[in-house]
Formats: structure tokens, C-alpha cells, sequence
């Protein structure tokens, strides 16, 4: 294993302290618990939204924290979720009291820490509320999770729903809103290569030269088969076909299309494929009318990438235009 670290048992700590020299006008980092607070948290009125779970996704979460998007993230260790007692800190240091809305990626131990906590700050007089990202159109059931994945969709979730809470929409609104994004959001991935763990030292899974998985998930979970290696069109294809059939996606819908990196994935690729994605959209009368290209939510080191398809309105495609600054996410 050939990795830029010094220890697997600091390299989460190391990378939080990075993030704070980095970006001090963006956002404050704690180390007990490890949470990343927005520079100007609490913000009277202001609803806080609050994500986090395991590191290794990175930018997801810690880089969406800013102005118009996450009042705080929550990391755990990597791949592994943060504690209860974490997520209850995030919502003391950031609620104001307008209320506090959890974004949870659909996976059992954040699901369960994250909703004690907001049980335990309801106990002291909170309002928080959890919704639950459940994209992934691969699986129904998993390793990590009863019933479908958050992947990639998270990102949209917390853009859509940080510039909801930055207008100073309500609580009540933020979570409608939230659930309507969940909702319309679907999202499916393929490996070429598995994420190496640092404190594991190998890949989680190994694929020969001439194969891929289709339908893994962000924390190196198997995936809905193997198959043998594909082009570009072939690759894309097998992605969009399940995403456009579950919702269904229909000719006239317009949507964001999100071409997301795994991690190891170059952007020369990456562009590739989102140009055979639009085309693909095209040719069924589904039209783009927003996009995001990057690796925004990662799984450390494996080579592949996803794609998220969110059904826009105008309320939704108006939120995502508002604008947002944080580290990993700017305009």
C-alpha cells in the first residue's frame, strides 16, 4: 500500500487538521468529537442541517460546510459511522433555535446514531428532525443497510436543501423540501478497481484486468453483478438503464444529471462519459438542465464512478442555482 499518510490510526485527525488550515474563513474543526462547524455557526433563525458518517468520502461531507449548504459534518472513522454523542454535539454547537435537520445516508449505523442523537437533543428541548438519502437504485439490501443505499444523491440533498435553510425557510419546509429531493433522486455506480483501507492495507474487493462491478456501493459492498470490462457507451448504458427505469424517468422530464468520480477516476474519463450520458438522455427526450462533473462523493481510492439523475421543478432548480460556498462546492 502506497499511500500519503503517517499512521492509519491518524489519518482522519491529520486530514481535519488540514481542512482547518486550509479554509479558516469557511469553517472551524473540533477534535473531541471530531466535528467541522460552518465559521459563523450558530446563525440565529437559521435552520442547521447537519450530515456526516464514515471518512473516506471525501468531499462528502466535511467540504460541503458553508455558506448555503451544511451548517456542520459529523466524520467518523473511515468507512466507519461517527457516535451518537458526535451528532449531539454538531446540533448543540449549531442549532439556534429554528431547529436542526439531520441528512442520513441510508446505512445502519448512521441511520441509529444519527436518530439518537436527535433524540437525546429532543430530551433537552431541540427540534430536530432526520430524513433518510436512500438513492442507489443497485440493491435492495446490503451489508451496511436494510433497504436501498445513500450514495451520490446526498450531495444534491444537502446543495438543495442547505439553500432552503440559507433563505431561511423553516424547519418544517426544510424537511419537505428534503423529502421531495429524496424522493425524485436515483443514482447507480460501477468499480474498476476496489478502495483500499488504510488501516486494512489491501482493497476490500480485487477485480481482474478485464473486469468490472456494476452496483457497488461507497464503502466497497459488492454490486449487482460482474461482468467483463466495457467501453465508455457500454459502461454508461448499463448505469443509466436501471436509474431511468425506477423512478421512471420519462421524455420531457428535466433533470440534473451528476457524473460523479469514485475516487481514482481522472476527469478526462469522467467528461467522457457525461458527454455519452447527455447524449443517451437526449436521444430519450429527457433534457439536462443542470449538471454537476467531480468526484464529490468518493470511496477513498477505487477506480469508477456513478451517476445521479434528480427529476427538477422549478422550486428545485432555482434552490440549486442559489449561491453556495464551501470548500469542495462554489458559486
Amino acid at each position: 500500500m502506497k499511500k500519503i499518510i503517517n499512521d492509519p490510526a491518524t489519518v482522519v485527525g491529520d486530514a481535519l487538521q488540514g481542512m482547518a488550515a486550509a479554509h479558516p474563513e469557511l469553517l472551524r474543526v473540533r477534535t473531541d468529537p471530531a466535528l467541522i462547524v460552518r465559521a459563523d455557526a450558530p446563525v440565529t433563525g437559521k435552520v442547521a442541517l447537519i450530515s456526516g458518517g464514515g471518512s473516506g468520502h471525501e468531499p462528502l461531507h466535511g467540504g460541503f460546510v458553508g455558506a448555503g449548504m451544511l451548517t456542520a459534518a459529523v466524520p467518523g472513522a473511515v468507512f466507519t459511522s461517527p457516535t451518537p454523542d458526535a451528532v449531539q454535539a454538531a446540533i448543540s454547537e449549531t442549532e439556534s433555535g429554528a431547529g436542526a435537520l439531520l441528512v442520513v445516508k441510508n446505512y445502519t449505523g448512521d441511520v441509529l446514531n444519527f436518530e439518537t442523537a436527535a433524540e437525546l437533543a429532543g430530551l433537552e428541548g431541540a427540534d430536530v428532525r432526520a430524513v433518510i438519502v436512500d438513492d442507489d437504485v443497485a440493491v435492495k439490501d446490503s451489508t451496511h443497510t436494510a433497504g436501498r443505499r445513500g450514495v451520490g444523491g446526498t450531495v444534491l440533498v444537502e446543495k438543495i436543501v442547505g439553500a432552503a435553510a440559507e433563505r431561511g425557510e423553516s424547519l418544517q419546509r426544510c424537511e419537505a423540501i428534503a423529502r421531495r429531493v429524496v424522493g425524485q433522486v436515483r443514482s447507480m455506480g460501477v468499480a474498476l478497481t476496489g478502495p483500499t483501507v488504510p488501516h486494512a492495507g489491501e482493497p476490500s474487493f480485487t477485480l481482474s484486468e478485464d473486469e468490472m462491478e456494476i452496483g457497488i456501493g461507497i464503502h466497497g459492498e459488492p454490486g449487482r453483478r460482474r461482468l467483463p470490462m466495457d467501453s465508455a457507451d457500454g459502461i454508461v448504458e448499463k448505469l443509466l438503464e436501471p436509474i431511468l427505469e425506477d423512478l421512471p424517468f420519462a421524455e420531457g422530464d428535466d433533470v440534473l444529471l451528476f457524473t460523479n468520480s469514485m475516487g481514482a477516476t481522472p476527469l478526462i474519463e469522467l467528461y467522457g462519459a457525461h458527454g455519452i450520458a447527455e447524449r443517451l438522455l437526449a436521444e430519450r427526450g429527457v433534457r439536462v438542465r443542470r449538471r454537476l462533473v467531480g468526484p464529490y462523493t468518493t470511496s477513498l481510492d477505487m477506480q469508477g464512478m456513478s451517476l445521479t439523475l434528480l427529476k427538477l421543478d422549478e422550486e428545485l432548480t432555482e434552490l440549486w442555482d442559489d449561491p453556495v460556498r464551501t470548500a469542495a462546492l462554489h458559486w
